[in-house]
């Protein structure tokens, strides 16, 4: 027999997934929901982890964006894995991504997974820590980010700009990865039509 999650585990798994802010819009869409219906379910989800105290998490709410953190007493715990994290070599889905903002940056999330076909989320949230790459509103889809290269990655590279890197042009305009893009995008839109 099949239980239904209730509007906070929804919810939860959502912002665990997403690893970044998500509008009220998009969890209203996701979830079916009104606005009434999402700001109860985030004080019952925010309330569960205030009351907790084995919990680690906290919602962090900004300009209608939600977002799961650890909570601050966690802190020093997280700066320790956290340095360990930057400290260590890149992994092969690290150079993967970095790769892909390199020549197609600015880049959003979806286009990148688009180009790998797996979630990118974690992959880019461990750049951002590192400082190699730097993320910005998206101009094309006000909900959402694009990311490229962070002047510190060029300048470890020694390069004054992306246009610098080896074959540059022949790689950021390469028309396969453009149409696989559009590709992908064209059935997660059609995807979400059927929803």
């Amino acid at each position: 027999m099949e239980q239904t999650l209730t509007r906070e585990a929804q919810l939860e798994s959502i912002l665990f997934i997403s690893g970044e802010p998500v509008s009220y819009k998009q969890l209203e869409k996701v979830l079916d929901i009104s606005r009434e219906e999402l700001l109860a379910t985030i004080e019952k989800l925010s309330t569960r982890y205030r009351e907790d105290v084995s919990s680690a998490f906290m919602l962090v709410t900004h300009k209608e964006t939600l977002q799961l953190a650890t909570k601050s007493e966690l802190r020093e715990l997280i700066e320790m894995i956290t340095k360990s994290t930057l400290q260590e070599s890149l992994s092969k889905a690290q150079l993967e991504v970095l790769a892909i903002i390199s020549y197609r940056g600015p880049i959003s999330r979806t286009e990148i997974e688009a180009i790998r076909g797996v979630n990118c989320s974690y992959t880019l949230r461990a750049l951002l820590l590192r400082e190699l790459i730097e993320r910005d509103g998206n101009p094309e889809n006000l909900r959402g980010y694009v990311y490229t290269l962070s002047n510190q990655f060029l300048l470890s590279l020694g390069v004054a700009s992306p246009e610098e890197l080896p074959d540059f042009e022949q790689l950021s305009q390469d028309k396969r990865l453009t149409e696989v893009i559009a590709t992908e995008l064209a059935v997660d839109s059609d995807e979400a039509k059927t929803l």
